[in-house]
């Protein structure tokens, strides 16, 4: 297993950060959030990631994608952690276009994959029911109804539910079994509720009362539904985590410029040994979290069956090192880190929220002992 790009995924990277410093630095992010944008997002700038093919970067070439793997998105999204780049990626393009390719039916894949590849649709994932990630705490079900369903249940904070065009519902059928249902957000029955979160990002509650569906709304192409969904879950913690270095990684960068701006009696305060020592602890964390990250997105690539445990450790780590970066640029950055005049308090707000997501380092750290025996 290689730690080192390889050419296509080094002109990736670099083609995304070229991309996204130009067309969705920091300063767009404040002017979506000073607007109060409706979205959470640029559609502009998802129309653009769709013309670069980047929505499609899970996709079978079949259904127009490119079929890059999940390493490749992980780079997207450390990019854009770099910039606080707001976007349906996460949810659209890594956790439903994976749904959808692991239990999705041809004819599900044949009519959603295309729509995710041109951009003309933004899917939600809906797991959690609790303030905190609990996967195997579903309440939500799907019963079967004549030749279609019922669905009844909450969802809370599905990532980019305010815009979503349709939802993908984890559910529990009659044999209390975990089940996939693709619910359109407009069909009746169905209620969202935005929730603007200290990020600016737009996740939304949902709630699902007698939502009648037609029995072409449950995703049924996997031969092992729960396996399924442990896989669509690995693939958006490792991808999460590699946004969460990316916001690690910039909010370093951002820290090591300004101490070697800042002066104090004279010298550049990078020059005082403690914050050398501090900035030198930083490095490292990045470093362990960075190698975690890599191993958990080209595992799922080259052997998923071995990729539950290093997708919750990267979870994990780069939870805990985002949060950590953050933190210790604003304390480098003093009494300034704290107002809105600078970007370092924003990445700490990105790295609360994202860290929260599919698992927060507790949790993440947990599900390493748990599969590692203990």
């Amino acid at each position: 297993m290689s730690f080192v790009l390889n050419e296509e995924e080094q002109m990736l990277r670099d083609s995304a950060r070229s991309f996204l410093t130009e067309t969705a630095p920091v300063t767009a992010f404040r002017k979506l959030r000073d607007e109060n944008n409706p979205d959470g997002f640029s559609r502009d700038l998802w129309s653009s990631m769709a013309e670069m093919g980047w929505t499609g970067i899970l996709v079978e070439e079949d259904h127009g994608g490119a079929d890059f793997g999940v390493f490749a998105a992980g780079l997207l999204l450390q990019e854009m952690g770099r910039t606080l780049t707001p976007s349906p990626f996460l949810s659209t393009a890594v956790l439903a276009a994976t749904a959808l390719r692991a239990a999705g039916s041809d004819a599900q894949k044949a009519k959603w994959l295309p729509k995710i590849v041109s951009g003309e649709t933004v899917i939600g994932f809906a797991v959690d029911e609790r303030a905190r990630h609990n996967p195997e705490h579903i309440n939500t079900t799907a019963k079967k109804q004549g030749n279609g369903l019922v669905l009844n249940g909450t969802k809370r904070f599905v990532a980019n539910g305010a815009a979503a065009d349709a939802v993908i519902v984890v559910a529990r059928n009659e044999e209390g079994a975990p089940c996939l249902v693709l619910v359109d957000c407009n069909q009746k029955g169905v209620t969202r509720k935005a929730r603007r979160t200290v990020d600016s990002h737009l996740p939304a509650d949902f709630t699902f009362e007698d939502v009648a569906l037609d029995g072409d709304a449950l995703l049924d192409g996997a031969e092992d539904t729960e396996g399924a969904l442990k896989h669509i879950l690995d693939v958006g913690r490792a991808c999460i985590a590699a946004e969460s270095l990316g916001v690690a990684e910039q909010a370093f960068d951002v820290t090591i410029d300004y101490i070697k701006e800042r002066e104090q009696f004279g010298v550049p305060i990078a020059s005082f040994q403690g914050l050398q020592h501090r900035a030198a602890h930083l490095l490292s964390e990045i470093e362990m979290a960075r190698s975690i990250v890599m191993k958990a997105l080209r595992t799922l690539d080259e052997t998923p069956s071995q990729a539950p445990i290093w997708a919750a450790a990267a979870k994990a780590k780069a939870t805990a090192v985002s949060r950590f970066a953050t933190s210790e640029g604003i304390q480098m950055f003093g009494g300034v880190g704290m107002t809105d005049e600078y970007d370092i308090g924003l990445y700490y707000k990105r790295a609360q929220a994202a860290g929260e997501f599919l698992g927060d380092d507790a949790w993440g750290a947990g599900q390493v002992a748990k599969l590692s025996g203990y």
